[in-house]
């Protein structure tokens, strides 16, 4: 009876009798938070028109602007030579599937390597060190170049000349050693009790990893991963300078031949057509990580 006589219709929003409904302080909140957000948006637009605005302006309106668009921006030649640029841009997703599959194998060889704590393992473990060391200290196109030109050059029996292969084995060797530190980490944030609670229950140091350290590890740090394939998809088109005929290399070809840039621009958008969606399914899978990580107080 006490419960209700405040309201003349007998529900309330803390009767269980009847269906909920918000308070009237509750709108109001809501009703604040909406129109804060209309605010924002439209505060967000125009700032947003502004910007762009006036740089899309400043370029426009600069004295090389027409000289640049006929060099840059002739979509009618970048149309023409687009089928060439996606038939390179197949070598391009071939040498990403066979790299990428070879440094998630290495590279989680050698954070093994580097996490083990057998004695057994100890030159390995020095070795994996100078490897992770050298390759992350070296730029990517100097060991490309290293690669394709030096082991040529050695005319070993039996060692192919291909600048495909040799520039896959350059890209291999140095993304290894980023994704072995990147797996490294995760397993070092494992902790300790995890391994010694398996242990405790029976599992074998193999078992141990396989079922407990390793799919926390590697859940953990999948969005960098993922920002490493990203990366890995991009630095493909670094071999071009061996010869290798990728979609940098077919745009460098049909520029040539008329000292027309276009096809540069054509082959960055294909690249951004794969590279941004990949960023995006990045970003959201690392947010969600973020989340699932606030729900369990771990962050």
């Amino acid at each position: 009876m006490g419960r209700n006589s405040g309201d003349s219709s007998g529900v309330t929003p803390y009767d269980f009798g009847g269906q909920w409904q918000p308070s009237s302080h509750e709108l109001a909140r809501r009703a604040s938070r909406k129109k804060k957000n209309n605010r924002n948006a439209i505060i967000a637009t125009l700032s947003s028109v502004v910007v762009l605005g006036s740089l899309a302006i400043v370029v426009v309106t600069s004295p090389g602007w027409k000289s640049l668009s006929d060099t840059f921006f002739a979509w009618a030649y970048g149309v023409e030579v687009l089928p060439k640029i996606i038939l390179g841009f197949g070598t391009n997703v071939v040498l990403t599937l066979i790299a990428g599959s070879s440094v998630a194998i290495l590279g989680l060889t050698i954070a093994l390597l580097r996490t083990s704590r057998s004695p057994a393992l100890t030159p390995f473990r020095i070795l994996s060190t100078i490897y992770v060391d050298l390759f992350r200290g070296i730029p990517m196109l100097l060991v490309i170049l290293l690669v394709g030109f030096g082991i040529p050059a050695l005319r070993l029996q039996g060692v192919t000349n291909n600048v495909l292969v040799l520039g896959t084995i350059a890209v291999i060797i140095t993304y290894t050693a980023y994704v072995a530190e990147v797996i490294r980490s995760g397993i070092l944030t494992v902790h300790p009790s995890q391994r010694a609670a398996a242990r405790s229950l029976g599992l074998t140091h193999f078992q141990t990893l396989r079922h407990v350290i390793l799919p926390q590890a590697l859940r953990r740090v999948t969005p960098p991963l993922l920002n490493d394939l990203v990366a890995l998809i991009k630095d493909t088109g670094l071999v071009s300078i061996l010869g290798v005929t990728d979609a940098v290399r077919a745009a460098q070809i049909s520029s040539s031949r008329t000292f027309n840039y276009t096809p540069y621009v054509m082959a960055a958008i294909v690249f951004l057509l794969i590279t941004i969606p990949l960023t995006r399914f990045t970003d959201r899978t690392l947010r969600k990580s973020i989340e699932r990580q606030n729900a369990q107080g771990n962050a």
